[in-house]
């Protein structure tokens, strides 16, 4: 049977219509910013510290991702609504959705085209070696590999049932492994006659493959329940709070369970996440004996009931059914959907969450463009200056005797001369400006940083029944902001210096130095503030217990020392960049008022030589200086048009024309992954300040981070 498009009204899957049309922004500004290196580079404007600007920002367009966690207790139906909203172009399920728990343990949905498609298992094993998932994905020989079939559903599907796997356990095992607690027994799992426990085989699974969304940089966090969520320190301080949003699961038929409220109150109730709350299986609170208007009250009320039990607004909380939604789309049938709601949820993602990411690329955007403008401006300006300048000397040397020429060769010398001079100053600018450069970076590199998390965790350790780690995580916040504020008035004292270097050489030879705003630090405190409220929930009474725990406490200090290392790494880079960005700048013009003086002299001994060759010459630097602007002039429209491509708002805001639902071939069924999944594809983004990359492969080299 053929596959079918059947029309839908243009408010239907505005999610995924809003992802296609990121996606699209974010490849037509891609190919602009490329279209502009490649003009710099032909005609040798392309300094390194624009390259490296430009070269950053056309790889955050590229490869960043959109992170989206699902995080529920068993039996929610978590994997359902996955499949729903995700992989119903299959014309079946794809991830495993039985009665019962089926997801054991955390799974990321990604693609990465470096790697073949094929599901990783990271053992649960590895866990009392003590490495962090942070560390295990850069060593592939500790994953177990499985090559799947993507271009079969059934294979691809129970490929993945692996993620189902357990095994017994002693009590000692599961004990060491997290799984055990007995200081909390009613979070243990259930006992055998034999004195064995059921944990899981795997400890973390990573699928890689081409599914068009998943090809434009989204990634999809399907969590375990509440046992696994609290075995794995890691996921709750680093998955979840890395995510750009967290869909929370809830059963309309038993609203908020005690476990329900466990992982909430534990895990997502920071107001660092933004958070959905979905109420699935609502068509199960459907009565035939009652009217339309009854079924629609219990809804409503088991909504509220759960707004005011998770203190969330009621418009971030989402009644649906991911089983008619996954039906309805594998069927065609559009009324069925929106019977299942699915398309209120994927509204709110699409007007909420996409705009924020598509904000913060357009800001990094035209910041990066109107500083590589001012540095090609500026060599542009001086290159037609030096020419005017000839121009204007070789049109004065028309009539006139050698004699004549000689003393402008002469004038010419001293002036090369003079200028060289400036070379001593330069050396002493350059000197000061390693020196201070040097002293602000090590108080941000890892070992200072290292000092300051270490010395939490030795107060923490020695403190009476770990009541005092609290305090001692807001003193090694309230020292790393003083870092932040002493590194931002380091910087400002580098500008000032800088400043009066430029102003003097500027003055005295001729240069047009010019210094821009030095790196805003702000950010970069708010992501400190940002890391401080996702941790310090793990810090209080209720938690003191597990800090007592010698590896929960080391999984702690890794994750968090992993995060801040990227906020002041990312700290450094950009201060880094600037100073770059100075020094190229005085390189730059030294460089070009050199090779000024050179064509002087060169073009004034061949008239001396022959001075027929003044009109020839006098020709081709007007040659020259109508190329320049012929050449400024399209890097304004080349810098115009990527300004543009990042403000437009008819691509990224989804006004696309409505798109069909598709209908899997019932005779030979098909992933889809080659075709168009309702005709979308999704630029999705990864915050620099998550500090962990969802998105490596075990197989890459390291963990990558914003």
């Amino acid at each position: 049977m053929p596959m079918i498009d059947i029309p839908i009204d243009t408010p239907h899957e505005p999610f995924v219509r809003s992802l296609d049309a990121m996606g699209q922004w974010r490849a037509d500004l891609e190919e602009r910013v490329r279209e502009l290196v490649r003009y710099l580079r032909e005609h040798g404007l392309l300094d390194e510290s624009a390259h490296d600007l430009l070269d950053s920002l056309r790889q955050r367009l590229a490869g960043e991702k959109l992170v989206v966690a699902f995080v529920a207790e068993f039996s929610r139906g978590k994997s359902e609504l996955i499949n729903a909203i995700f992989f119903a172009d299959a014309g079946r399920r794809i991830m495993p959705a039985t009665p019962g728990r089926t997801t054991m343990c955390p799974v990321e949905l990604r693609w990465e085209p470096e790697d073949p498609p094929g599901l990783s298992l990271l053992p649960i094993d590895t866990r009392l070696d003590g490495a962090s998932l942070s560390e295990l994905r850069s060593q592939p020989r500790a994953w177990e590999q499985r090559i799947i079939d993507v271009k079969d559903p059934e294979s691809f599907a129970d490929a993945l049932k692996a993620v189902m796997g357990t095994r017994s356990a002693s009590i000692e095992e599961a004990r060491a492994l997290g799984f055990w607690n007995d200081d909390l027994p009613e979070d243990n799992p259930p006992m055998t006659d034999d004195g064995q426990v059921e944990i899981p085989l795997w400890r973390h699974a990573l699928i890689n493959v081409p599914h068009p969304l998943l090809k434009r940089g989204l990634v999809v966090i399907d969590t375990p329940g509440l046992n696994a969520i609290g075995a794995e320190p890691e996921l709750t301080v680093g998955l979840l709070p890395s995510a750009h949003v967290v869909v929370f699961v809830l059963g309309a038929d038993t609203g908020v369970t005690k476990s329900d409220l466990a992982i909430w109150r534990d895990h997502l109730s920071s107001q660092a996440l933004t958070r959905y709350v979905v109420l699935n299986k609502i068509d199960a609170l459907h009565d035939p004996l009652s009217s339309v208007e009854q079924n629609e009250a219990q809804i409503a009320a088991q909504c509220a009931s759960v707004a005011r039990t998770l203190e969330m607004p009621s418009a971030r909380v989402f009644p649906l059914s991911a089983r008619q939604a996954l039906e309805a789309r594998v069927e065609g049938n559009a009324r069925l959907l929106v019977d299942s709601r699915l398309l209120a949820l994927e509204q709110a993602l699409a007007q909420q969450l996409l705009p924020q990411r598509r904000a913060v690329f357009e800001q990094l955007t035209l910041e990066a463009l109107s500083v590589v403008q001012q540095s090609t401006g500026r060599n542009l300006t001086d290159l037609r200056r030096h020419l005017v300048e000839q121009i204007s000397e070789l049109r004065g040397l028309r009539g006139k005797n050698s004699s004549k020429i000689n003393l402008m060769l002469q004038r010419v010398a001293a002036e090369t001369a003079e200028f060289e001079s400036c070379t001593t100053q330069l050396q002493a600018m350059r000197a000061v400006h390693t020196r201070m450069l040097k002293d602000l970076l090590v108080a941000l590199s890892g070992e200072p940083l290292r000092g300051h998390v270490d010395g939490m965790i030795r107060s923490i350790r020695d403190s009476l029944l770990k009541l005092g780690a609290k305090r001692s995580f807001t003193q090694l916040f309230a020292a790393l902001r003083r870092v932040l504020d002493e590194t931002h008035q380091r910087e400002h004292d580098i500008r000032d210096m800088l400043a009066a270097s430029f102003t003097r050489l500027n003055t005295e030879f001729g240069f047009s130095l010019v210094l821009g705003q030095t790196t805003d630090l702000t950010r970069f405190r708010d992501d400190l503030a940002l890391i401080e409220r996702n941790y310090i929930q793990y810090l209080g009474l209720t938690q003191a217990m597990r800090l007592a725990q010698p590896r929960f406490l080391e999984q702690f200090r890794r994750m968090l020392m992993s995060r801040l290392r990227v906020v002041f790494e990312s700290a450094a880079s950009e201060i880094e960049l600037w100073n770059r960005t100075a020094s190229a700048q005085v390189d730059g013009q030294l460089r070009e008022r050199r090779r000024a003086f050179k064509r002087r002299r060169e073009s004034l001994e061949r008239i001396q030589q022959a001075s027929a060759e003044l009109e020839v010459r006098l020709s081709e630097l007007e040659q020259q200086d109508d190329r320049l602007a012929r050449i400024e002039a399209r890097l304004n429209g080349l810098f115009d048009g990527a300004r543009t491509a990042a403000t437009r708002r008819d691509i990224a805001s989804g006004d696309a024309p409505p798109m069909p639902l598709r209908r899997a071939p019932e005779s030979v069924p098909t992933l889809g992954i080659d075709q168009a999944f309702a005709g979308s594809v999704l630029a999705g983004t990864h915050r620099a300040e998550a500090g962990h990359d969802v998105s490596s492969s075990p197989s890459a080299v390291q963990a990558r981070p914003a």
